[in-house]
């Protein structure tokens, strides 16, 4: 047999086919987004990223953790001892009660690990086990649960806010309200837990401590876990954020998660922690040793040394009114061009309603926005004509539910002044194609 003929007869054989949850070759919405924004050079207030260096004595506790021949090998897979013992210290103070760093407290990967961890560790493949997320909910939740072997449940936060109306009036993120009659309604024997992300992402909503007693009641009431995403917690403004886990009977019952990355601006640093009673956090952990074994070792180190010095220097309030001035700064900008938005009282995102766009009816879009529905359509025009990039937040729904975001565009304010005010001369070319309003 030739060559030839024997290249042609391989070339024809079957070759392998991915499950078919991970064969779409569609973008994502970070990578799609960042790619429209970079073919116009657009002030990028897109993705949840900083624009700025961390503080040095942040970058200094890495720098010197990795210098240290020690913190080059593997971390037991719990974490390191020292970075257990400060984010038992940080948990202690904020959940008011004693922490066991060794049976207690799991260290991740970063946050988003952290939620697979817990996915993996109380769902049952095959067995149809459903978990309840409040929509608009971050997108990698949906993934975690079906990867998991889940199905995610969908009940959305509805607007509430009496005589305004929110495409030509500033409302609150506290307007966005919580049917809890609705919430119980989802629940079946199948439901086995609920995720609470406080404050939200996207919406910028600190549930207050009623609305988390009535989730914590329906909970207690349906035997279920509450994971509660809370990688934001330090970042409020005027409001004050409870962790659901310290009202009375939700520890025994609840994982808390948060993220390094959030609280001192190192996203690419992938450290996070999971907090609760021995009972959950054990099976968390053997999640999370098949998952990735272990979190790296300098940067676990460099956290601690950060937690530390946070403590002593007040970083943590000092950057808590940092960020209040970039969401005012922000804020201000859409005052002065005429568009509504929702005020966020945590977390570092605006979400503005651009229902009064007038968006050209020739106007062309490629296929690749035009599939994808209305808000990406809004939201590629906004990169387009105005240099300024966001993200369609149609992305944080489940299908039945998008059409309540299809006039919002979520833009990120943890970003340098300069580019806040990029942003702000960018932004003065919308006026033009403002709806007249009465």
């Amino acid at each position: 047999m030739s060559t030839k003929a024997t290249g042609e007869q391989q070339g024809s054989r079957p070759t392998p086919v991915p499950s078919p949850q991970y064969a779409s070759t569609e973008l994502d919405v970070w990578t799609m987004m960042n790619q429209v924004a970079a073919s116009v050079n657009a002030v990028n207030l897109g993705q949840g990223f900083m624009s700025y260096p961390p503080k040095e004595f942040i970058k200094r506790a890495a720098q010197e953790a990795l210098a240290e021949n020690t913190h080059n090998q593997y971390a037991p897979p719990r974490g390191h001892p020292g970075l257990l013992k400060q984010v038992g210290i940080h948990f202690a103070n904020r959940l008011a009660r004693p922490i066991d760093a060794s049976s207690e407290l799991s260290i991740h990967a970063g946050a988003n690990e952290a939620l697979l961890s817990v996915f993996t560790a109380f769902l049952e493949q095959g067995k149809n086990q459903e978990v309840i997320l409040m929509e608009p909910a971050f997108d990698q939740y949906t993934p975690n649960i079906i990867m998991a072997g889940g199905k995610p449940v969908y009940v959305p936060l509805r607007v509430q806010a009496g005589d305004k109306d929110p495409s030509k009036d500033v409302i609150s993120s506290h307007d966005w309200k919580l049917d809890m009659s609705e919430l119980e309604a989802a629940i079946n024997e199948n439901t086995r837990i609920i995720v609470v992300n406080t404050p939200h992402n996207p919406i910028g909503k600190v549930f207050s401590r009623e609305e988390l007693e009535q989730i914590g009641d329906i909970a207690a009431r349906h035997n279920l876990l509450i994971i509660a995403d809370e990688v934001y917690e330090h970042l409020t403004y005027g409001v004050e954020h409870i962790s659901i886990a310290t009202l009375p009977g939700m520890w025994e019952r609840t994982v808390t998660v948060g993220s390094a990355g959030k609280m001192f601006g190192v996203t690419g640093w992938r450290v996070g922690w999971s907090v609760g009673p021995a009972e959950l956090i054990q099976p968390t952990l053997s999640a999370h040793i098949r998952i990735v074994f272990t979190s790296n070792t300098p940067l676990q180190e460099g956290v601690a040394s950060a937690l530390k010095l946070a403590r002593e220097n007040d970083f943590l309030n000092i950057q808590r009114q940092e960020y209040e001035h970039r969401r005012n700064r922000l804020m201000a900008i859409f005052d002065d061009v005429g568009l509504p938005y929702v005020v966020p009282d945590g977390a570092y995102y605006l979400l503005v309603n651009a229902a009064a766009i007038k968006i050209p009816s020739d106007y062309s879009f490629p296929d690749f926005i035009e599939e994808r529905g209305p808000n990406f359509k809004l939201v590629y025009f906004f990169i387009k004509e105005f240099g300024v990039s966001g993200i369609p937040p149609t992305e944080f729904y489940s299908e039945p539910h998008r059409h309540l975001a299809n006039d919002y565009i979520r833009f990120a304010f943890c970003k340098t002044d300069e580019g806040l005010n990029d942003a702000a001369k960018c932004l003065q070319s919308l006026k033009k194609y403002l709806r007249e309003t009465s």
